[in-house]
C-alpha cells in the first residue's frame, strides 16, 4: 500500500489518479534489417498496447493514438544489405527494407497489437512526413543557436578504401564497466556512447583491418549545455509516480562529470604524463583494481586521453555527456538539410528515430484527413501525455538526448528553458522503460551470441493471448526476467509444466469456466434471458475494489501488480460461482438462480473490462455474446451494473452459446492426443 493510502478515513475512490485528455503511446522502433525476435514484441510492443488499448477505454479511443514503425536506416541496415548483396540478392536496399517491414507488420498484427499506424522511416507516405519534420527540426535546432559544426575523426578503411559506417567497425566498449559484446564506431550495442577514436581495438568488417582515423565535418547538439536542465528534469521524473526508478537512475549515470579509470599496473605510465593534463581529481580505492582522474571537462579528458593512448595505457572512460551527433556521411539515411556549406550530409538514424514518432502522429493525423498542425494538441498540450515504451539499453537516447532536445525547442536562452514546459511547446514524454527480458537465462539479442527465437515462430507453440499475459506477468518494469519457453529449453523435461501457459491459464480454464457456465445456465434457466437486478453488496465492494486496485497499478504502468489483481479477481469469482451455483441448482426458487445470476455476471463484467486490453480477442467474443456495445468498455461506467447499462429492463436477451464454444482457448499444440 501507498504512504498515503493509509489511515483510517482512506478512501480509494477520493484518491484515483488523473489521466490525461489526450495520449500518444509509442512503441520502440524495430530496425528494418530483420523480423522481429520475441523481445521486440515480448519487451516493448505488447506492454504499450495493453496501455493503447487501457487508454482509448480509459479516455475514449478518438483521443488516443498509437504509432509505431520501421526504423527503415542507418549503418545496421546498410551493414546486413551489403552482405544480403554478396550472397546474390538482386533487390534494392528499399526492397530489402520494405520486406522486413512487413514481416514486423504482419506479426505485430498476429499478436493483436493494435496500432493506428505502424509506419516506415523510408517508406511511402511517413517517409515523405519523415522527411518534412526531419528537415523542420534540424533547422530549428540551428535557428535557436542548439547545433555546433564539428571536425570530428572517423574511421576509414585504407584497404578498402572508404569511410566505415557506424556497423562496418567493430571493437570493445571503452566505457568502465560496459558487459557489450559488441561496441560499433561510436556506441555499445548496450547504448553506451563515446567519441570514436577512444574505441578500443577496432576492425573493418570489410577487410579485417584497423582502420586509420580522418577527420569530417559533422553537426552536433549540444548536449553538454544541458547538464543543469537535465539534472532538474530528472529530479522531476523521480516525483512521478508512472517513471520507474531505472529511468532516472539512468539519466543521473549519464550527467557526472568526465572521468578516466586507469588499471592500477599503468600508475607510472600516469605519473609520467599527469602534468601535462589539465588540473584533475586523483582518487584512489584501496580495493579496486583501477584509480580515478576526474576532469572538469569533456575536452580536458579528451586530451589526456589521448596522452594515455601515447603511452598504450590500458583505460576505460566513466558515463558522461557528449556531444550528440546529428549528422553523418553514411548513403543510406535522411537527407540533412544544408545549413551552411558543408557537404551533402545524412542525419545519423538515432536522432531522427526521436522524433519519428512525431513524424508518425502527423501522417497519421493527414491520413484521417485532420490538419497535420493537430500534432499540437498531442505532443504540445498541458492536456495530453505521451507514454513511450522502451527497452532498459535505449534509456540513453530517449531520456537524455531527447529531453534535452525537447527543452532546446523553448528558446535560445537557458534561463527561458523549463523542465516544466509551458503550454505549446514540445511537453516530456512519460518513459515507460523496461528491463531486459532474457532468454533461458541469458540476455538475448540478434547480434549477440544467443539467438532468440523470432517472435512469429512462438505462435506455433502458444495463442497471442497466452503469450501476452505471460510476458505481461514477468515483472520486467522491476528487474530483467527470463522467459523460459518449454518448447525451447533443452533441459525442460517431459513432466515439466510450462511457466509460459500458467497465466493464459486462467482464462482459458477458468474465467471461461465462469462464463460460459452462465451463460449455459442462462439458457438452462431463463431461456437465453440474463437476469438484470442489484448485485450483492460484497459483489459490488469486491469488483470496486479490483477495479480501483486496477486503475492506480495502470496508472504506475506497474503491469505485473494489474495481473495479480485480475487473477485475485477472477479466482474469486471462480470460488463464489461453485458457492452461488451449487445453491442454485439445489433450489426450486427462481429468485435465487436470478440472484445467481446477477452476481455472477457482474463479476463477469467488471472481469471483461479489466481483461481487454490485455486479452482482445477473448474479451471482444465476449461483448459478442451479450449482445452490449461498445460503451460496455467505456471507464465512463466502470462501476456500472447491467441494471444501469440496459435500464428499465428486467432482463437482456444473450446470443445463443453453443455447447463446448470457448470464449478463451489453448493453442492447438497443448491439447493431448
Amino acid at each position: 500500500m501507498d504512504k498515503e493510502n493509509k489511515g483510517n478515513n482512506y478512501r480509494p475512490e477520493d484518491h484515483r489518479p488523473e489521466f490525461p485528455k489526450r495520449a500518444v503511446v509509442t512503441g520502440g522502433m524495430p530496425y528494418g534489417n530483420k523480423q522481429l525476435h520475441f523481445g521486440h514484441v515480448g519487451g516493448v510492443f505488447v506492454f504499450a498496447d495493453v496501455y493503447a488499448r487501457f487508454l482509448r477505454d480509459r479516455i475514449g479511443e478518438d483521443n488516443v493514438i498509437f504509432v509505431s514503425g520501421t526504423d527503415c536506416y542507418g549503418s545496421p541496415i546498410a551493414e546486413a544489405y551489403r552482405k544480403l548483396k554478396e550472397q546474390g540478392y538482386e533487390g534494392t536496399i528499399k526492397d530489402f527494407v520494405q520486406s522486413n517491414h512487413d514481416a514486423q507488420e504482419k506479426t505485430l498484427k498476429d499478436y493483436d497489437i493494435s496500432l493506428d499506424l505502424f509506419g516506415a522511416s523510408a517508406l511511402g507516405d511517413t517517409a515523405e512526413m519523415h522527411d518534412m519534420v526531419t528537415d523542420k527540426f534540424i533547422r530549428r535546432l540551428y535557428e535557436l543557436g542548439w547545433l555546433e559544426k564539428n571536425s570530428t575523426a572517423q574511421f576509414y578503411d585504407e584497404k578498402a578504401g572508404t569511410f566505415l559506417n557506424g556497423r562496418q567497425v567493430i571493437g570493445k566498449c571503452p566505457v568502465q564497466g560496459c558487459s557489450s559484446e559488441k561496441a560499433y564506431a561510436d556506441e555499445c550495442d548496450l547504448g553506451h556512447q563515446y567519441m570514436p577514436v577512444n574505441l578500443i581495438d577496432p576492425k573493418s568488417t570489410l577487410t579485417g583491418e584497423t582502420p586509420v582515423m580522418k577527420n569530417v565535418d559533422n553537426w552536433y547538439f549540444k548536449l553538454i549545455d544541458f547538464t543543469d536542465k537535465l539534472k532538474e528534469a530528472a529530479d522531476s521524473m523521480e516525483k512521478q509516480k508512472n517513471i520507474r526508478p531505472v529511468v532516472t537512475k539512468t539519466i543521473k549515470e549519464f550527467l557526472e562529470p568526465p572521468v578516466i579509470y586507469v588499471m592500477n599496473n599503468y600508475r607510472e605510465d600516469y605519473e609520467s604524463v599527469k602534468d601535462k593534463m589539465a588540473p584533475h581529481k586523483l582518487i584512489e580505492e584501496p580495493k579496486k583494481t583501477s584509480f580515478t582522474i576526474v576532469f572538469d571537462t569533456l575536452s580536458e579528458r579528451d586530451d589526456a586521453v589521448k596522452l594515455l593512448n601515447e603511452k598504450k595505457v590500458r583505460f576505460r572512460e566513466g558515463k558522461t555527456l557528449v556531444p550528440f551527433r546529428l549528422t553523418g556521411n553514411i548513403d543510406w539515411g535522411v537527407k540533412a538539410p544544408k545549413l551552411e556549406n558543408e557537404e551533402d550530409l545524412t542525419v545519423w538514424v538515432w536522432p531522427e528515430s526521436l522524433w519519428a514518432p512525431i513524424s508518425f502522429t502527423c501522417a497519421y493525423l493527414k491520413r484521417q484527413g485532420r490538419p497535420v498542425s493537430d500534432y499540437k494538441k498531442y505532443w504540445c498540450s498541458k492536456d495530453a501525455k505521451v507514454y513511450q515504451f522502451i527497452g532498459q539499453d535505449n534509456i540513453y537516447f530517449y531520456g537524455v538526448a531527447e529531453t534535452a532536445m525537447w527543452l532546446a525547442f523553448q528558446g535560445s536562452d537557458m534561463k527561458d528553458i523549463s523542465v516544466e514546459p509551458p503550454e505549446g511547446e514540445l511537453q516530456m514524454p512519460v518513459l515507460v522503460a523496461n528491463h531486459h527480458i532474457l532468454f533461458l537465462d541469458k540476455k538475448a539479442s540478434s547480434s549477440g551470441s544467443v539467438k532468440p527465437p523470432m517472435a512469429a515462430d512462438l505462435l506455433d507453440h502458444y495463442t497471442a493471448e497466452q503469450l501476452r499475459m505471460h510476458w505481461l506477468g514477468l515483472g520486467l518494469g522491476m528487474r530483467s526476467v527470463s522467459f523460459q519457453p518449454k518448447p525451447y529449453n533443452p533441459d525442460a523435461k517431459p513432466e515439466d509444466t510450462d511457466p509460459v501457459t500458467k497465466e493464459g491459464f486462467l482464462l482459458s480454464n477458468v474465467f471461461n469456466r465462469i462464463i460460459r457456465t452462465c451463460f449455459y445456465d442462462t439458457q438452462k434457466y431463463f431461456d437465453g434471458n440474463m437476469p438484470i437486478g442489484t448485485p450483492d453488496e460484497q459483489v459490488i465492494a469486491d469488483s470496486k475494489k479490483a477495479i480501483l486496485d486496477y486503475e492506480r497499478f495502470m496508472y504506475k504502468t506497474e503491469f505485473h501488480q494489474v495481473t495479480y489483481v485480475l487473477d485475485s479477481y477472477i479466482r474469486k469469482a471462480s470460488k463464489l460461482l461453485a458457492k452461488l451455483k451449487a445453491e442454485a441448482d439445489k433450489s426450486e426458487d427462481e429468485n435465487v438462480r436470478r440472484q445467481y445470476l446477477v452476481n455472477m455476471f457482474h463479476m463477469i463484467r467488471t472481469g471483461a473490462v479489466l481483461l481487454h486490453p490485455f486479452a482482445p480477442k477473448g474479451t471482444e467474443m465476449i461483448l459478442d455474446y451479450l449482445n452490449a456495445d461498445k460503451s460496455f468498455w467505456s471507464w465512463e461506467y466502470i462501476f456500472d451494473g447491467f441494471a444501469e447499462l440496459f435500464p428499465g429492463e428486467a432482463s437482456h436477451k444473450l446470443k445463443f452459446l453453443e455447447p463446448r464454444v470457448d470464449f478463451f482457448t489453448r493453442h492447438p499444440s497443448q491439447f493431448e492426443n
